[in-house]
C-alpha cells in the first residue's frame, strides 16, 4: 500500500478525467454486490472530492414512498427493477445537477438497460471475496430481500460477476478501509481520463436532484 494512500486529490485534479463545461455535470457510479460497501466508500469519495453523495436505492424509496423490502414484497423483483431503472434514468436527465457519487443497488449493473444508461459514465466495481460479503452482509443489520442462505448468497454473486467485471475500473476491497479504496479509485480515475473520456451533458434548466439487491 503506498504512502500517498491518504492524500486527498484536488477535485480540481480529479475532475481532468470529464471535459468540463457549464453544460456537463461529472459523476461517478459505484457498482457491487451487496455488502460490498458502496454507500460507506461513496459517501468517503464525495467527500472528499467535495461532490454530492446519490444513494440511488434511497431515491427509489422517495420516489415509491416504500422501504425496498416492500417494493419487493408488494411488486416482486420484476417491479422493483423497473422502478429502479426509473430512478436511474430520472437520475440521469432530470436530476442530477451537481457532480456525484453514485451508489447503485446491488442488481442495478446487471440489467442491461441500466449499463446502456451508464456507458457514458465511468462505473467503478467494488470487488471483494465473497464469503467476506457473506460475512459483511451478517453483520450490517440491513434486510435484503434476495439474501437468502450462504449457497444461494454465492450462487447469486457468480451470476452476476460477469456484469460486475464490465466496469470501467475495478478495485479489490479487501483488508482496505475506505480511505485506502478513495484514494485507489482517484487515482485509477485519472488513468482512465487519459484514454477513453466519459461524460453526460444535462441541462443546467432542468431541475430536481438510495442498498438493495
Amino acid at each position: 500500500m503506498g504512502a500517498d494512500f491518504g492524500l486527498i486529490i484536488p477535485p480540481d485534479d480529479i475532475a481532468s478525467y470529464l471535459p468540463g463545461s457549464a453544460m456537463e455535470v461529472r459523476a461517478v457510479f459505484l457498482v457491487g454486490f451487496m455488502a460490498s460497501g458502496k454507500s460507506s466508500v461513496g459517501q468517503e469519495l464525495a467527500r472528499r472530492l467535495d461532490w454530492d453523495f446519490v444513494d440511488l436505492d434511497a431515491r427509489i424509496e422517495s420516489r415509491e414512498r416504500q422501504t425496498i423490502p416492500e417494493i419487493f414484497r408488494d411488486s416482486g423483483e420484476s417491479g422493483f427493477r423497473l422502478a429502479e431503472t426509473s430512478a436511474l434514468r430520472h437520475l440521469l436527465t432530470e436530476s442530477l445537477q451537481r457532480s456525484s457519487v453514485v451508489a447503485l443497488g446491488g442488481g442495478a449493473f446487471i440489467q442491461e438497460t441500466n449499463r446502456v444508461l451508464l456507458r457514458q459514465w465511468p462505473s467503478v466495481f467494488l470487488e471483494a471475496p465473497v464469503s467476506e460479503l457473506w460475512q459483511r452482509s451478517l453483520a450490517d443489520g440491513i434486510e435484503r430481500p434476495l439474501r437468502g442462505d450462504s449457497e444461494q448468497f454465492a450462487r447469486l454473486y457468480a451470476e452476476r460477476l460477469p456484469c460486475y467485471r464490465q466496469a470501467a475500473i475495478t478495485i479489490v476491497t479487501s483488508g482496505k478501509d475506505p480511505a485506502s479504496i478513495c484514494a485507489e479509485i482517484e487515482r485509477k480515475l485519472q488513468s482512465w481520463g487519459t484514454g477513453a473520456v466519459g461524460s453526460s451533458q444535462i441541462s443546467p434548466a432542468r431541475s430536481g436532484t438510495g442498498e438493495s439487491q
